[in-house]
C-alpha cells in the first residue's frame, strides 16, 4: 500500500503535528504544514522533520474566508495532497473547502462528541458536572463537530480538576488517538 501524503493545518505550538510526526505509520506521510498565523511554533517541528513548512496568513483576505481557502486549496493540491489534517487550526471552514475536501478533511476536538462543539470544552465539562471527558477524531463536514467519529478517547474526570489540568490531560489523550485515527482512515481509502 501506498503511503496517502498528508498536509496538517496549524495555527499554534503544533503538539498534535508532533504526534502525528513521531507515530511510526505505514498508511500516511507528513508531506506539508501549514499555518494560518506567521511563525507559529508548529512550522518549527515540520521544518526540524524536513516537512515543508508554509504560512498562509488569513489576514490579508480580511473577511473573505473563501478567497483565503482557494489559495489553500490550491497550496494542497499542487502537493497532490490526499488527505488534510486539522491540528490546532483555529478557524471555521466555508463549505466550499469542506465540499472540496469532502471524506478526506479530520479533525481532533477536545470533548467527546456530540457533547460540547466548539470551544471552552473543558470548562463546559466541568460546569455541566461531567464525571468523564475525553477527545474525539472526526470528519469534518459543513456543521460544526459534527462528522463522523473516527475515534474517541475517554478519561475520568477527578475532583481536584480544572480546566487547565483537564486539557493538560485531554491533550495526551489526543496525541494517541489522533495518529491511530489517521492512519486508520488513510488505510480505508483507496
Amino acid at each position: 500500500m501506498t503511503k496517502k501524503r498528508v498536509a496538517v493545518l496549524i495555527s499554534g505550538r503544533g503538539s498534535n503535528l508532533q504526534a502525528l510526526l513521531d507515530a511510526e505509520q505505514n498508511a500516511y506521510e507528513i508531506a506539508l504544514v501549514i499555518s494560518n498565523v506567521p511563525n507559529a511554533g508548529g512550522l518549527d517541528r515540520a521544518r526540524a522533520a524536513n516537512i515543508e513548512a508554509l504560512e498562509l496568513d488569513h489576514k490579508p483576505f480580511g473577511k473573505d474566508r473563501e478567497a483565503f481557502e482557494r489559495d489553500l486549496n490550491t497550496l494542497l493540491t499542487a502537493r497532490t495532497i490526499e488527505i488534510v489534517a486539522l491540528a490546532g487550526f483555529m478557524r471555521v471552514l466555508t463549505p466550499y473547502f469542506v465540499r472540496a475536501w469532502a471524506g478526506r478533511l479530520v479533525n481532533i476536538h477536545p470533548s467527546l462528541l456530540p457533547k460540547f462543539p466548539g470551544i471552552n470544552t473543558h470548562a463546559r465539562a466541568l460546569e455541566a458536572g461531567d464525571i468523564e471527558h475525553g477527545c474525539t477524531v472526526h470528519l469534518v463536514v459543513e456543521e460544526v463537530d459534527s462528522g463522523e467519529v473516527l475515534g474517541q478517547a475517554r478519561m475520568s474526570i477527578e475532583p481536584s480538576d480544572t480546566a487547565e489540568t483537564l486539557a493538560t490531560r485531554v491533550l495526551g489523550l489526543e496525541h494517541d488517538l489522533y495518529p491511530r485515527c489517521l492512519a486508520a482512515l488513510a488505510s480505508r481509502m483507496p
